[in-house]
């Protein structure tokens, strides 16, 4: 069985994004590598987090940033010139230990990315830096034996926005904070690489070759975009937002 390829043709909002990969997860279909990007900008905030302290709420609100609480763990992330993977399938398919899997999959963005020439490498637990500097933060949640990875690829990156709109533990610090960042992080951009399509087709090709499968490109069925709608709701409601 060909393992299966979703290609998102237009950005969504982070509600319909989020929304999409618990469906996936839940539905538990066949393995899937879905790619995607995000319309309009948003924050994304680990499930653990305290989105109080995490974010600036009344300035995402202004900017119309859309603020969203994922389902997987991990911190704060500001979503605006990236592209967005998911990758769900059984635990068996990559590992019961966290760091093992982490790796796994992140060595699929690793080979992407040195297709391109660039020096990629995974660092654990969960993120994969070009040249010394982070370029991918990854993210996972399990459910019933079945894992989700999702993770971003920075096509381009505006440090001074993002921290607009994220709070920082100690404000006197905040030029310093941002200095570090900038210092630590990079993109595809920076690394003078700017077709999103080509990276696409190098991640599809990372995948295959890591393990050893093939993609058939594919659509949703309709008992996971059922469930896309119904957690759409669940993205949406303050319940679930501002639940820490």
């Amino acid at each position: 069985m060909k393992w299966r390829l979703i290609i998102d043709k237009k950005a969504n909002d982070a509600y319909t994004n989020m929304a999409i990969d618990e469906a996936i997860l839940t539905s538990n279909y066949k393995p899937t590598l879905r790619l995607y990007q995000w319309n309009p900008p948003a924050i994304s905030v680990g499930y653990f987090q305290s989105l109080k302290k995490e974010v600036d709420i009344e300035k995402c609100k202004n900017e119309e940033i859309d603020i969203v609480r994922r389902i997987t763990g991990g911190g704060a992330v500001f979503h605006d010139k990236e592209l967005t993977y998911s990758f769900v399938c059984p635990e068996e398919l990559v590992s019961h230990k966290i760091i093992d899997s982490y790796e796994k999959i992140c060595n699929t963005i690793v080979r992407a990315l040195k297709k391109f020439g660039l020096d990629a490498k995974f660092i654990p637990i969960n993120d994969i830096i070009v040249n010394s500097k982070k370029i991918s933060g990854n993210a996972q949640t399990r459910r019933d034996g079945i894992i989700l990875q999702h993770g971003t690829i920075l096509l381009d990156v505006d440090v001074d926005k993002m921290f607009s709109l994220l709070k920082v533990p100690d404000e006197k610090l905040k030029d310093k904070i941002i200095k570090n960042i900038k210092e630590r992080v990079t993109s595809t951009k920076h690394q003078g690489i700017n077709d999103v399509n080509e990276l696409k087709r190098n991640i599809v090709n990372g995948f295959e070759e890591e393990f050893l499968i093939e993609f058939n490109e594919e659509n949703l069925t309709d008992k996971e975009l059922e469930l896309a709608k119904k957690y759409e709701e669940k993205f949406k409601s303050d319940e679930w937002t501002f639940k820490r």
